[in-house]
């Protein structure tokens, strides 16, 4: 009797169980797309369901008790084109928070009808016309064989390509290091762990989590203004701000390693916020099955972003990331075993990557935001090469120990004269320091010094930009930037142009034009020839004019076509 009774009461509270399904809070901010102003009065609402809500007068809004699952999001108020979100997914682990721009209407229309725009295949970046896409970071979770790496996600894109054995991203054709890096608005060396060691540009795994990262945007050519020193293309990374509200953690432990996030209010129930990510990895664990000598790899990454907004004097923001590499390799110790040359090597291999930065952003007013940056980074590589001659005794091959640090000044006053017209304006001053030495030898003979410099250059970078929006079919995008090199007295003027039509409600015709260049490696310029000459000493800018034709049609609610001729 006991017994029955028993499973009775189990079979009721397990119905019980089943019967509450899991809800998590939706909510976030709505801003208007070209002055970074709160919108208020904007109705927020999942598709097909009567549930939504308004924002308030500093354009955050709440949804709270949600089932779990995908939903498309739709916000819409009246003189702002209406925004959906596609695929948003609603988990019981965290809360989902959302940042919306919304980009004003130009003409006034007579009834309101509402036709939400699908933001999927938009940049971020409001000035951009053509050859950029936004990255989200929920799809790229998604994404088959990505590894959570940005690198390998991009690959994906029309014109973007890389391989199984590094991350390298090749554009169009070009060298992966044509590429520029940015996070939150600064340039930072390559991110990845062993970076540079098989491919210039490329790594073996991305040191950005994507437990940290934003919605961030990429783009394959024909750049606007505010990009210099970039060939290829751009990768422009943000972080997300922690969660204000709630402390969320997260601990994993895998075959390779460690994986520790947390994030969280500093103060409930203030704004400012934490995030921060922490991993350790070691191929140790795996030796029995990995290639020879790989179980002496390890590599540890850590990132963060705290956030602290202020009711009067703006939004501070100090982030960074950095990565710690080792890997050490030993010569075959038999002849017949060396196929390739890095058979007979002995080589111990260490890398430091880092960045750092504070930034401040401030509305002046109801049309205008300033935003400043100061950051450092940091980057070195120490390369130690002996090689195995054919009676196996061991002579010097190279040694590589270079250091790079960057002390980089930005800052940008975006102003939205009217719904027609907005302009971005700023300079960026990079600081270029730097510590090199490479030596290399030849079988029997001792190591010769190839570069041996230590010093500091300076780039000096300013540019200006409009969107002219001269009806709701045609947006115009012109801007110029200009770079000067302080080390050769090197200099470039850059234009830029682009217009983009919409020839029906689904369908975009887009054209754009831009002269891009990107400064060579620092240790090329100080290469001596055999008459202890620098062989680089006037190399200037590596140049290319850029002109993308494309056709953009979204032929249903799921397919899209984009067609770019380059």
């Amino acid at each position: 009797m006991m017994r029955s009774l028993f499973f009775l009461t189990l079979l009721l509270l397990s119905a019980q169980v089943l019967s509450q399904k899991p809800t998590q809070t939706i909510r976030g901010v709505i801003i208007d797309e070209s002055s970074n102003r709160p919108l208020q009065y904007v109705e927020v609402g999942l598709e097909n369901t009567s549930i939504g809500t308004t924002s308030d007068s500093l354009g955050n809004f709440t949804i709270m008790e949600v089932a779990i699952g995908r939903y498309n999001i739709i916000a819409s108020v009246l003189g702002y084109e209406s925004v959906i979100l596609k695929e948003i997914q609603v988990t019981s682990a965290k809360e989902v928070v959302l940042n919306i721009s919304m980009k004003e209407s130009v003409s006034t229309l007579d009834e309101v009808v509402i036709k939400p725009k699908v933001n999927k295949e938009q940049a971020l970046n409001s000035m951009a016309t053509v050859s950029a896409k936004m990255l989200s970071v929920e799809e790229a979770k998604r994404y088959a064989g990505g590894f959570d790496d940005p690198a390998r996600l991009v690959s994906a894109f029309a014109g973007v390509s890389s391989n199984v054995s590094n991350n390298a991203i090749v554009v169009r054709g070009n060298s992966p290091q044509s590429l520029q890096w940015k996070l939150e608005g600064v340039e930072i060396s390559n991110p990845n762990h062993f970076a540079d060691l098989s491919a210039f540009g490329g790594g073996g795994l991305t040191a950005l989590s994507t437990q940290l990262l934003a919605n961030s945007d990429f783009f394959s050519g024909a750049m606007p203004a505010e990009y210099n020193n970039a060939l290829s293309g751009v990768f422009d990374i943000f972080m997300r701000n922690g969660n204000n509200q709630q402390y969320e953690h997260t601990f994993q432990v895998g075959a390779i390693g460690i994986d520790v996030a947390s994030e969280g209010p500093f103060k409930k129930g203030k704004s400012s916020s934490y995030i921060f990510n922490y991993r350790y990895a070691t191929l140790g664990l795996l030796a029995p099955i990995l290639p020879e000598n790989a179980a002496g790899t390890t590599y540890q990454d850590l990132s963060f972003k705290l956030n602290f907004p202020t009711q009067k004097a703006g939004t501070f923001s100090l982030w960074g990331m950095g990565l710690l590499d080792h890997s050490d390799a030993q010569a075959k110790s038999s002849i017949s075993k060396w196929e390739y040359d890095s058979d007979r090597e002995n080589q111990e291999a260490k890398q430091f990557m880092g960045v750092a930065g504070i930034s401040h952003k401030i509305l002046l007013n109801d049309k205008q935001y300033l935003k400043t940056t100061f950051a450092i980074t940091a980057n070195g590589i120490d390369i130690h090469t002996e090689r195995l001659d054919s009676v196996m005794k061991l002579f010097p091959k190279s040694k590589i120990a270079n250091k790079y640090y960057n002390f980089v000044a930005s800052s940008s006053l975006n102003t939205k004269f009217n719904a027609k017209h907005t302009n971005k304006s700023g300079f960026v001053v990079t600081n270029m320091n730097y510590d090199l030495m490479l030596r290399n030898a030849e079988i029997g003979t001792p190591l010769q010094t190839i570069v041996d410099e230590k010093g500091n250059s300076t780039l000096i970078a300013a540019y200006s930009n409009s969107m002219v929006n001269i009806s709701d079919k045609i947006t115009l995008n012109t801007g110029l930037s200009g770079q000067w090199f302080t080390h050769n007295n090197t200099a470039s003027i850059e234009p830029r142009a682009g217009v983009k039509y919409q020839l029906a409600p689904m369908q975009t015709l887009s054209l754009a034009y831009g002269l891009h260049s990107r400064l060579e490696r620092i240790n090329y310029y100080f290469i001596k020839d055999s008459l202890n000459q620098y062989a680089n000493k006037k190399l200037g800018f590596t140049k290319a004019h850029h002109i993308v034709l494309g056709y953009d049609i979204s032929t249903s609610e799921f397919t899209h076509l984009k067609i770019e001729t380059y």
